[in-house]
């Protein structure tokens, strides 16, 4: 099948699944390790981290009241923020930071997690400004770097974006999260081979978070190799989901060669575990 190009609307889904992390591309594309390293957006952690709705609501509810009984604390609004943004609650969790890093302007984990946020909530041009006093030209953060990078894809700033991760890669040389970014900014710049190429490197390094597998599934399928694309899906997703999900993608390609859902693919019936599975990171951005 001839290699199709994704069309605007589904460039913007692709990066949208890049700061999610890792993703497709999380928070990391990718998912890292760590308090407050996400590359897509970690909020302070303590492990193990929940797992289920249930545990991410009660999480918010323990963390929202010591918030409100210390809002002054930068650690408790981390993890607030963090159990609000699992739950799908981004906009208030860029309040509670935005409220944060008020407090504490000088707090680099705050202001790191506070641009996330607002990437989160489509603030890419204050995001990228908060971001950038996150760290300093003498002391980068890698995962400052790739996080600046995922919002640069979100607005269409694609060549910005990779020499981003390539200055992140030059800090920590093959970081599978950095990777993720990178291959899913690829694809966005509609170089579809070299995103593959990306994204197989990121898989086969050590600590790969499954989520880089499946963008690399993504970008598999984009290129229409459909059964490729299905039996990667299957190293991480349930097989009827997998198949679900290259179904979904090959109907939109094929019957309405309609791009616009392509950073989806994982399907009206995966979008929850997609969900969880994406606040399920210790840190992250990366992956869909």
């Amino acid at each position: 099948m001839a290699m199709r190009q994704p069309s605007g609307r589904a460039a913007r889904l692709l990066a949208s699944a890049a700061l999610l992390g890792c993703v497709a591309l999380t928070t990391a594309g990718c998912v890292t390790t760590g308090s407050n390293t996400g590359v897509t957006g970690s909020i302070a952690a303590s492990a193990p981290s929940p797992r289920t709705d249930a545990d991410w609501r009660a999480e918010s509810a323990s963390q929202g009241a010591r918030y409100r009984a210390n809002p002054n604390d930068p650690d408790v609004a981390l993890a607030y923020a963090r159990a609000l943004t699992a739950l799908g609650e981004r906009a208030q969790a860029a309040s509670v930071l935005e409220q944060a890093s008020m407090r504490h302007p000088e707090n680099k984990a705050v202001l790191g997690a506070y641009g996330r946020a607002l990437a989160d909530v489509g603030k890419y041009a204050q995001a990228l400004d908060v971001l950038g006093h996150a760290h300093s030209p003498d002391q980068p953060d890698w995962r400052i770097l790739s996080a600046q990078g995922a919002v640069l894809d979100q607005m269409g700033r694609h060549d910005d974006a990779q020499r981003y991760y390539a200055s992140a890669l030059k800090i920590v040389p093959e970081e599978p999260s950095v990777l993720s970014n990178l291959g899913l900014s690829y694809a966005l710049s509609k170089d579809l081979p070299k995103a593959e190429a990306t994204l197989r490197r990121a898989v086969a390094r050590p600590g790969a978070d499954p989520r880089v597998r499946q963008n690399l599934a993504l970008v598999v399928g984009l290129q229409g190799r459909f059964a490729e694309a299905e039996s990667i899906a299957r190293a991480d997703l349930p097989p009827d989901e997998a198949a679900a999900n290259v179904a979904y993608l090959k109907q939109m390609m094929t019957d309405h060669n309609d791009w616009a859902k392509i950073a989806s693919t994982a399907g009206p019936a995966n979008k929850k575990a997609t969900r969880r599975r994406t606040a399920q990171q210790p840190s992250t951005d990366v992956i869909n």
